[in-house]
């Protein structure tokens, strides 16, 4: 058999927001064919039909290419904005006086409506609140249960229902909405894989949305607000994964530290095995041009030097004109970091400490076994996913195909740094799992006849985390 068109040479993954330019099977598959991993389904647009017509054609494609595909479900999150304005915008000079008030008659140059309680009970006096992706800054001299009255720190023209931020502040709001509820629903009833929840505070958001969750779906916590950073340990100890939301993060802190804080959570979320993806402007100019700027090539490649899992695409291919080529284009990239040497030096530098357990311990082992003797792949075999991303947490320079027999795990683990995710029936011993992991590694081209692979697994089979077995095995001829 020959290889899968899926067979990826690098080990970061791509994920690809689907949206109108991107809802057709034929789009989704070549966005498939050319690299994306992960499929986005983003609910801040398009309706509940919209998107499981888009989960159908996923899954169709992932039966007509044999390969799991996975699928993230964003939820919006709370959403704060201003009401309107007579005339549709106002212009603000620096250093006026303004308010903020809970009346919803049409703004004008003294006043504007903003309707949310909730911030007129946490602001104090000093609080800064950010307008239009910071462009307008006001901050806060006083206050009032239903007013504020505001300095405009950083004037300009704001029109109708622009966002506000407000940094620095616990807002007493549930990062689930009603309209979030709903959309969680409708992502569980729909099958995907990761839902990922906005407006993260506190670990206690995480762990509301895991509750309803129920296990159904792996949750990822978007990181986009000072406070989470400051809780960055907490919430990555009960999420299963994070991402590294960098537009609204780059609005409520400053944009000198976001580098800095981006490699700060990668590094924290890699030394406990939680995926991590870097979002936001990453090809920006390809929504409308059909090649990058050096610039967002350089953001996308420091990304993945940083050992990111996953780099993702937004507004390029969800209303984009070039998706295939964003998705082309980061999938360049990606291959040709993978085979730096540099990378690996980087990578090698940034090696998380081992726990205690000869599940690190093996897993360690497997990939420092996998550069010695030059091995093609390591195989892991796995019900839960934890041996799979202990591998993955070591950055191997070679694939991990994962063997699994519940397709949910296959499909959650395809958003992990360098797995190649199989779906297969289940095994009843170590020596059958070998067998068949000669045979899969050479049906998915990762492995020719005299290779050798490193096998971990688990015995007995079916205890989640207890990697305990680690064999060097050689692909046979006899087996093909």
């Amino acid at each position: 058999m020959t290889s899968t068109p899926l067979h990826r040479q690098r080990g970061t993954k791509i994920v690809a927001t689907l949206g109108p330019a991107t809802s057709s099977h034929e789009m989704i598959k070549s966005l498939a064919c050319a690299g994306a991993d992960v499929f986005r389904l983003n609910f801040s647009h398009g309706t509940a039909a919209d998107h499981q017509a888009r989960m159908e054609i996923i899954r169709g494609v992932e039966k007509e290419l044999q390969h799991p595909l996975c699928v993230l479900g964003d939820l919006q999150g709370p959403k704060i904005r201003l009401g309107t304005f007579d005339g549709g915008h106002v212009m603000l000079e620096q250093g006026q006086s303004f308010r903020l008030d809970m009346d919803t008659t049409p703004g004008n140059a003294t006043r504007a409506p903003l309707p949310h309680p909730e911030i007129f009970q946490a602001a104090q006096l000093g609080t800064l609140l950010l307008c239009d992706d910071g462009k307008i800054a006001l901050q806060v001299v006083g206050q009032s249960p239903d007013h504020l009255d505001v300095v405009v720190k950083v004037g300009g023209k704001i029109s109708d229902r622009k966002g506000v931020n407000i940094p620095d502040v616990l807002l007493p709001i549930s990062a689930l909405t009603d309209k979030d509820k709903r959309d969680l629903d409708v992502a569980m009833q729909l099958g995907v894989d990761w839902l990922a929840l906005s407006f993260v505070q506190r670990p206690d958001d995480v762990q509301e949305a895991k509750r309803l969750v129920a296990g159904r779906a792996a949750v990822m916590a978007k990181i986009e607000k000072p406070l989470a950073v400051q809780s960055l340990q907490r919430i990555l100890d009960v999420a299963d994964g994070v991402m590294v939301a960098r537009g609204d993060l780059g609005v409520e802190m400053p944009l000198e530290e976001v580098p800095s804080i981006q490699k700060h959570i990668l590094r924290k979320a890699r030394a406990l095995g939680k995926p991590v993806i870097v979002a936001t402007q990453m090809l920006e100019s390809m929504i409308s041009a059909p090649t990058p700027t050096r610039a967002e090539a350089s953001d996308v490649a420091n990304a993945i030097y940083d050992g990111a899992d996953a780099i993702m695409l937004s507004a390029e291919t969800a209303s984009g004109k070039y998706p295939l080529e964003a998705v082309a284009t980061m999938d360049k990239i990606a291959r040709h970091i993978h085979v730096d040497p540099e990378y690996r030096r980087m990578l090698a530098a940034a090696h998380p400490d081992l726990q205690s357990t000869a599940a690190d311990a093996i897993t360690a082992a497997a990939r420092m076994v996998v550069e010695t003797i030059d091995a093609a792949a390591i195989v892991t075999y796995t019900t839960s996913g934890s041996t799979t991303l202990r591998a993955a947490r070591e950055r191997p320079p070679v694939p991990i195909m994962c063997l699994t027999s519940k397709r949910e795990t296959a499909r959650r683990l395809a958003l992990s740094f360098g797995v190649h995710p199989v779906h297969t029936d289940d095994v009843h011993d170590f020596a059958e799992m070998v067998d068949k992991a000669m045979v899969l590694a050479h049906q998915h081209g990762l492995a020719s006849i005299g290779d050798r692979l490193v096998v971990t697994a688990g015995v007995p089979f079916g205890t989640p985390g207890n990697t305990n077995i680690l064999r060097i095995v050689w692909v046979e001829q006899r087996l093909l």
